[in-house]
């Protein structure tokens, strides 16, 4: 039959099929909860238009956030509203996906409005993340549009008031004894100052005007040049100007010479908030301590274990101690360290089959970290793609002195921070297809760090560690992260000093001195965050356990991973009943 008849008559079949029935209307509740997320959706962009153009929403791209009082209060006032609204829908009548959802945006929301009285806002910057380092959102920008540069122009423009914003979030902590330490702040002035260039030009805010594309037309170019120039010189540099100013002379000297969070007013319960922020469970920051105390106990003697297997004469310290100084543990040439952070993620990638039934459409590329920021921060991050698809996750690498990245590091990071760590993880929730946009961009840092720190474990499991050294690498993340459990709730609950807290890291892990000064450093500007990732560990580990034993031979990694990883990131409690109701179910390929 010639083609154009067949079509005819599939043309005539479907016209005599009878109609498919309509799907029935969801009920009024869906309806309604529905639109309350998405218009907590487009509130949250609006308010955070920085991390829309994170996310691949340009609508907001020629903004920043507005952090005025006035702002500030009424995202307050929102998220209040949004909790009485959401009370108004009867749980009771939604289907169950539509329950985790209200239950995961009421505890979200909770968690916004318990953290407010603490007024977390006035600790606006420490040395690794604030607005002295705000160029860096040119990394996941795209400019492939006219609009797109002059969306940038226009965030030059709008700098200065910006900045003067921060600055008065700054006075009002100075006014309330709510500040970041002295100790750490005092790295953040010589980081403004790298934004006070003499040549507009050499400015990072100046770059994508270094790149304009040939086809648009020369006289555009030159426009959009000199505008872009006079912004960054009238404007962004001034505004540096002031902020560093305001640092030197008023903010440094009002800072505490205390480091723990307990030094401020209601900081032992802003501390505590913050605990059960990051972990989301009800362990008190004297629990974790005695977690993270046993867990460094264990992990000791695991390591002690490879000093004996390696033949090494000495103690553990010793061990360590050479590890850190050994120039055959250290490439020498950033150069050279990236390609084996790349030749490692590359390595990865063929061993996750055995592993996981579910992977990521969406790839992920291998970035240095800004030098910018590089000298201040840790050894690693990862980037998220963006929400439109254009932008891959990105694994960040530091690359300054290489001779404080051991290589037998690299193999334990690149799990953790790539597959399947990171972006296995977050890759698959911003695809999971039904479920609604907060919940694809979750950020429950106990199961977002739980399970990078778990995946590590895996490394383990597919061969990647291949010798004692590596194995000892693998030991060594474990061990920074456990330390971190007595470190950080040891400076802000329990009074330690800085330098107790570098003493006890540097005495069990084999971490660079490097390292341990800018992580410690970290917990400190960075009160809870540290809990997270050992907490979340373990939690996953023994629901794995538990799985196991009582599925026995029924017992599938590949579904368990697609359980744990297929509702997006979940606080630890809803974890364990999702896990426990496959389990209840008989596993396999059973969903809860």
């Amino acid at each position: 039959m010639p083609r154009f008849l067949a079509a005819l008559a599939l043309l005539a079949l479907a016209a005599a099929a009878p109609a498919a029935p309509a799907s029935p209307a969801p009920p009024a509740g869906v309806v309604a909860l529905n639109a309350l997320f998405e218009r907590h959706w487009e509130r949250t962009m609006v308010e955070n238009p920085t991390w829309a153009s994170n996310l691949g929403d340009g609508r907001y791209d020629d903004r920043w956030p507005d952090l005025s009082p006035a702002a500030i209060a009424a995202s307050h006032a929102a998220d209040r509203a949004a909790l009485d609204e959401l009370g108004r829908i009867d749980r009771a009548s939604l289907p169950p996906s539509e329950q985790l959802n209200y239950d995961l945006f009421a505890r979200m929301l909770r968690d916004r409005i318990d953290a407010h009285r603490f007024k977390p806002w006035v600790y606006a910057l420490n040395m690794r993340d604030g607005i002295q380092n705000e160029h860096e959102l040119l990394e996941t920008l795209a400019f492939r549009r006219p609009a797109d540069w002059e969306n940038w122009l226009a965030r030059l423009r709008a700098f200065g008031p910006y900045v003067d914003q921060t600055i008065a979030l700054l006075e009002e902590g100075a006014r309330e004894g709510r500040t970041q330490p002295r100790v750490i702040m005092e790295r953040v002035p010589a980081q403004v100052r790298r934004q006070l260039v003499a040549d507009p030009v050499a400015s990072p805010f100046y770059a994508p005007f270094r790149r304009l594309p040939q086809s648009m037309p020369e006289t555009d170019r030159a426009r959009l040049e000199a505008e872009a120039r006079a912004a960054v010189k009238d404007i962004v540099i001034p505004a540096y100007a002031r902020l560093e100013r305001f640092l030197v002379e008023r903010y440094l000297p009002a800072s505490r010479d205390s480091v723990g969070i307990w030094d401020t007013p209601d900081g032992r319960a802003f501390y505590a908030n913050r605990a059960a922020h990051f972990t989301t469970t009800a362990l008190t920051p004297g629990e974790i301590h005695e977690i993270g105390l046993a867990e460094v106990k264990r992990i000791r003697g695991e390591m002690e274990r490879i000093v004996r297997e390696v033949g090494f004469e000495g103690s553990l310290a010793g061990f360590m101690a050479d590890l850190r100084t050994n120039p055959r543990f250290y490439h020498q040439t950033s150069d050279e360290l990236f390609q084996a952070y790349l030749v490692a993620s590359k390595r990865i990638d063929p061993l996750l089959a055995p592993l996981f039934r579910t992977l990521p459409r969406t790839p992920y590329g291998l970035r240095p970290i800004p030098m910018s920021s590089a000298p201040d921060t840790t050894t690693a991050y990862y980037m998220p793609p963006s929400r439109d698809g254009l932008r891959p996750g990105y694994y960040y690498v530091n690359l300054y002195r290489p001779d404080q990245r051991p290589k037998y590091e690299i193999p334990v990071l690149s799990v953790h921070e790539a597959v399947p760590g990171h972006h296995l993880q977050i890759a698959l929730a911003q695809e999971l297809p039904e479920a609604p946009m907060f919940r694809r961009f979750a950020g429950f840092t106990a199961f977002v760090e739980g399970w990078g720190l778990y995946s590590e474990s895996l490394g383990d499991e597919m061969g990647l560690y291949e010798d004692p050294y590596d194995r000892f690498g693998y030991l060594t993340y474990d061990m920074w992260r456990a330390v971190r459990l007595v470190v950080d709730t040891g400076m802000h609950h329990k009074g330690w000093t800085r330098a107790q807290a570098i003493e006890f890291f540097r005495d069990n892990a084999a971490k660079s001195e490097l390292d341990i000064v800018n992580e410690v450093d970290r917990y400190i500007g960075w009160p809870g965050q540290a809990l997270a990732y050992k907490v979340g560990q373990l939690r996953i580990r023994a629901l794995r356990s538990e799985a196991e034993r009582e599925l026995g031979e029924d017992f599938d990694i590949r579904d368990f991973h697609d359980v744990v990883l297929g509702a997006g990131a979940l606080p630890l409690d809803m974890l364990e009943a999702r896990v426990r109701a496959w389990v209840a179910a008989g596993g396999g390929l059973a969903r809860p």
